[in-house]
């Protein structure tokens, strides 16, 4: 008999959909939305990879029913929650206390995303002198997708200078490491003519988060930090800021992409991500194209954590800081103020994943359980950014 559902450092607690605060007031048909995009990766899977995991392989049964109910049509709110209701069944992930950087507690714990903006050139100039990397030629072509002979010093010294990697050219070098924090970028040329991004691979060091270093130097409190106040702080100090920056060895490669300006980025399951509904989560953990239920007070309109949370959202991305059971980053796309929105987001909350209903909950009588997920076949998804 297959032993109940189990995940490391974690307690599964069944729940109903009728416990879940919220659940009637959200609209269940965008979270379809993003859902069937993960369908279409998950439905290309091979049969190995279903007998590999058995999350994927339940989530591929209920993919091809939602993929037969969008045949139909446009999907109502309310057909999308009996849809949801009748093809899962919601358990909350809850860790024992932990500590990420300064915030600790026995919750999920939610951090946000978006895509940057910034303005470029095609060529080197005295304005434009900060390049934008493409994947070294050593890393094309092989299994591995990290270039590690290079740390970010090496790089931002020229080690890479003049072997024709640069894809283009931008202002500020603060720029490119929120870009490469995020993981894509859009590169608005002179010409008017938009470069679309993304990440491609790593150079496979250590990522250090360099706000947790200001708040050890007591430049900002744990409660003040944000992505904002780390672009203060870089811009307003530039030696000060470029040996913070020297601090996080791990440097992003990119590549471009055919992505048109109405298009999200890409995930890491290889779709477009969709704001709102789209998070990033631990691949060793979690499926892509699980639905999670996601219950928090985050800073939405202010700096102030009073907004509630309450949506269904899908694991289609990873990112190197995003480690855990109950850990998710949410993608808020991109636009004038969505960098503060989500460089402010440092909030705990509800975590409920929702399990396909052919696989048991844990301490259900009767059910099915699931063991923990196998680490996800590497042919399924992008390595993470």
């Amino acid at each position: 008999m297959a032993q109940p559902l189990k995940m490391r450092d974690a307690e599964i607690i069944p729940l109903t959909f009728e416990t879940l605060s919220g659940w009637r007031d959200d609209d269940q048909a965008m979270a379809l939305e993003a859902y069937l995009k993960s369908c279409r990766a998950i439905l290309n899977g091979t049969k190995a990879m279903r007998k590999a995991r058995p999350v994927y392989d339940g989530l591929y049964g209920v993919c091809e029913k939602a993929t037969a109910l969008a045949a139909g049509g446009p999907v109502n709110t309310l057909t999308a929650r009996k849809f949801f209701e009748d093809n899962f069944k919601p358990v909350r992930i809850k860790p024992p206390e932990r500590t990420y950087g300064y915030y600790s507690g026995a919750d999920g714990f939610y951090t946000g995303y978006y895509e940057p903006e910034v303005q470029g050139s095609r060529v080197k100039t005295d304005e434009y002198s900060v390049p934008i990397y493409g994947v070294p030629a050593s890393v094309a072509g092989k299994k591995s997708r990290h270039f590690v002979q290079y740390d970010r010093v090496d790089i931002e010294k020229g080690a890479l200078a003049g072997k024709g990697l640069e894809i283009c050219w931008i202002k500020n070098p603060v720029d490119l490491f929120f870009a490469q924090i995020q993981g894509s970028t859009r590169v608005k040329l002179a010409d008017g003519e938009l470069l679309r991004l993304n990440y491609i691979a790593s150079n496979g060091k250590p990522y250090t988060p360099v706000g947790r270093l200001l708040i050890d130097r007591g430049v900002f409190t744990p409660e003040e930090m944000s992505m904002d106040k780390i672009r203060e702080f870089m811009e307003a100090n530039p030696e000060e800021g470029k040996a913070l920056r020297e601090k996080n060895r791990s440097f992003v490669f990119f590549s471009k992409t055919r992505l048109q300006s109405h298009d999200e980025c890409l995930g890491a399951q290889g779709i477009a991500l969709t704001p709102g509904r789209s998070i990033a989560v631990d691949p060793s953990v979690h499926v892509y194209g699980t639905p999670i239920w996601i219950d928090a007070k985050l800073p939405l309109k202010s700096a102030a954590p009073e907004d509630a949370f309450q949506r269904l959202v899908v694991a289609q991305d990873t990112g190197s800081a995003i480690r855990g059971p109950a850990r998710a980053d949410i993608y808020f796309g991109h636009g004038p103020d969505i960098p503060s929105i989500a460089g402010r987001i440092k909030q705990f909350g509800q975590f409920v994943m929702l399990m396909p209903r052919a696989l048991a909950a844990g301490g259900e009588a009767g059910g099915n359980g699931v063991p923990l997920p196998k680490p996800r076949p590497k042919d399924i998804v992008a390595a993470a950014h």
